[in-house]
């Protein structure tokens, strides 16, 4: 069982079922902070998961990911809202993190603040931000706003 991210804002660790204390909704923002990569998994219509890899921002309290309206992944979070991210390290073994939580969409045009302090986050300043802009309006891009309720283990039972 892992454990509700109730009270864990303050930094207090709750134990799963192992006696393993589990990370705090902090501790994986910190981490989503340094490491950008994971996996996001969504339920498609039939019932099976989807899986998706991304890059991961962290944005008011929350986890962040650049999607397009097309997407597998945003037709299935605005029919279910609810997602899964596996954090990893670029070199895919060692320290990793899981979370999940109802995640919102937000579209164009309103989601281009948010798309700019995502580009920020996970890839610096861009060298020219009115074509930034621009490609994003061409792709079609939302933000998809992960609100933490669990966190999971990081250690192999």
């Amino acid at each position: 069982m892992v454990p509700r991210a109730s009270g864990e804002r303050t930094g207090a660790r709750l134990r799963h079922g192992w006696g393993v204390a589990a990370p705090t909704v902090d501790e994986v923002l910190g981490f989503a902070r340094e490491h950008k990569l994971a996996v996001l998994a969504t339920h498609r219509g039939d019932g099976g998961v989807q899986m998706s890899p991304v890059m991961v921002g962290v944005d008011d309290g929350a986890l962040v990911i650049s999607s397009r309206e097309t997407a597998y992944k945003t037709h299935n979070l605005r029919r279910d809202p609810r997602g899964w991210v596996c954090l990893i390290t670029r070199g895919f073994f060692g320290e990793w993190h899981q979370a999940e939580g109802r995640v919102t969409i937000e579209s164009l045009p309103e989601a281009m603040d948010a798309l700019v302090r995502y580009y920020r986050a996970v890839s610096g300043e861009h060298p020219d931000w009115e074509d930034y802009r621009a490609a994003m309006l061409r792709e079609q891009r939302v933000i998809l706003r992960m609100a933490i309720e669990r966190v999971g283990p990081t250690r192999q039972g």
